[in-house]
């Protein structure tokens, strides 16, 4: 199968996922600039492959016994050769332990290797979470009821970090609103006004998705989560998420802004700032050239 042929692919079950599942609550492309880059590869011949892959998010909620209705949410990753190799999926739930979220997606994993290989399978993924997930958590409930200890064992804590890229922040209200949100959240982190526009935020991840969901309601030219960190801290305390902190409380950072509006800012200041903080890499993931 060729690139091409293998892009046409993806595009067509991107859209099949969109038309049944329209809601943002559903399915969301958190990368529109990879799904932008692909559609113009597939309707383009002379277009390069897109530079980056296409990323999404699949809800999902299967009616667990004795719970309330509970989420699973599919983060999702279409490597360049997809559907000639496995998609990237992991599956996250607030009441899965770390180790049954492992064997979890182990066991997705193995699933579709032995029944999709070469042939386009986010629907048969969704279906078997949505057919088999709940019993990870059910396992759970019954193995914590065996003993008082295990019962007892504090749940694992993500720690997360969004960079977030935006075609421009302008807006006094939503400057105002980023700043006021992570310190409701206790997120750190900064935000760079002007054009384009960079966001940071650090904390607890159901503190960041929260951020995510408040922020990308708000009317933009575009906006997209550019990377993400997520880390685990086996039953991770205050001092544990401290530690992970990379940025204090989060303030807007404006480096030397000039152009005809003063919107524009001074790139390099910005490549030095991160990398004080340890993060000189995501410069290039924001900005495809190397930092100096």
């Amino acid at each position: 199968m060729t690139n091409r042929e293998e892009a046409e692919i993806q595009v067509s079950e991107l859209e099949l996922l969109s038309s049944m599942f329209p809601y943002e609550e559903e399915f969301v492309v958190t990368d529109q600039v990879a799904l932008a880059e692909l559609k113009h590869y597939v309707e383009n011949e002379s277009a390069e492959m897109p530079s980056s892959k296409v990323q999404f998010i699949l809800n999902v909620k299967p009616q667990v016994s004795n719970i309330s209705m509970v989420e699973f949410a599919m983060t999702c990753a279409l490597p360049f050769k997809y559907p000639t190799v496995l998609p990237e999926i992991t599956v996250r739930s607030s009441l899965l332990s770390r180790s049954q979220q492992i064997h979890l997606n182990s066991d997705l994993k193995a699933y579709l290797m032995q029944n999709c290989s070469g042939e386009p399978c986010m629907l048969s993924a969704r279906e078997w979470v949505k057919d088999h997930a709940a019993a990870y958590i059910d396992k759970e409930l019954s193995s914590s009821s065996v003993t008082t200890s295990n019962a007892m064992q504090p749940e694992d804590t993500v720690f997360t970090r969004l960079w977030i890229y935006s075609h421009h922040i302008y807006n006094k209200q939503k400057r105002k609103n980023i700043i006021d949100w992570a310190k409701e959240l206790s997120l750190s982190g900064f935000c760079m006004p002007g054009k384009p526009g960079v966001v940071c935020v650090e904390g607890l991840q159901s503190s960041c998705e929260e951020f995510w969901s408040r922020v990308r309601k708000l009317t933009w030219k575009r906006i997209l989560i550019r990377h993400r960190e997520d880390v685990s801290l086996e039953g991770g305390g205050h001092a544990e998420i401290q530690k992970q902190r990379k940025f204090p409380a989060l303030e807007e950072k404006c480096f030397d802004a000039h152009g005809s509006r003063g919107n524009h800012m001074d790139l390099g200041q910005l490549y030095r700032f991160l990398e004080e903080k340890g993060c000189a890499d995501i410069f290039q993931m924001y900005f495809g050239v190397e930092g100096h």
